[in-house]
């Protein structure tokens, strides 16, 4: 069957296909970077395509997928976050903390492990910044503040990140 005979429905599912092996693996990278939980990024990523799919016919540059894709990550993380906090928060009021089972696994990298204890907006300023490559504007932008509080977060992240790795680390 040539291009021209498909209908709409058969080319969405395949340009969303395309577009997903194209996508998925840095969608996934970022997601990771961001939540610390490769399950979590992976249900991150899944939602973040599902919505993709349905603004699909909406975007007037393919080329704006990317960009699209990488703001839909950061809001689900943002979002998970979000429901997270108000969660843990109603657990503190409501009953004891529970003792926590951690089991004894292979720790993560100091720089994973140090990444993990910043703050999520901190976290995403750091990966946006420098694990993305994505310039101060581009980064504050996908984050929805200024210039110049992007710096300021990626300042007192670096911060943090100096303490934790005990400064033996070149900077970031």
């Amino acid at each position: 069957m040539s291009d021209q005979t498909m209908t709409a429905d058969q080319v969405g599912p395949r340009r969303l296909q395309a577009l997903y092996e194209l996508h998925a693996a840095g969608a996934a990278r970022l997601a990771y970077l961001l939540t610390g939980d490769r399950h979590l990024a992976e249900d991150v990523v899944q939602e973040a395509f599902v919505r993709a799919g349905l603004r699909l016919r909406h975007l007037r540059d393919s080329n704006s997928f990317r960009a699209y894709l990488r703001v839909t990550v950061v809001n689900l993380c943002r979002m998970h976050w979000r429901r997270e906090s108000v969660r843990n928060a109603f657990l503190r009021r409501t009953r004891p903390p529970a003792p926590v089972y951690q089991p004894d696994i292979e720790q993560r990298s100091q720089i994973a492990s140090a990444l993990a204890r910043l703050s999520p907006r901190q976290r995403t300023a750091i990966v946006l910044r420098y694990f993305e490559d994505l310039s101060e504007e581009q980064a504050a932008d996908v984050l929805g503040c200024s210039a110049s509080a992007l710096k300021s977060l990626i300042h007192r992240a670096k911060e943090v990140l100096r303490e934790e790795l005990g400064g033996s680390h070149e900077p970031i």
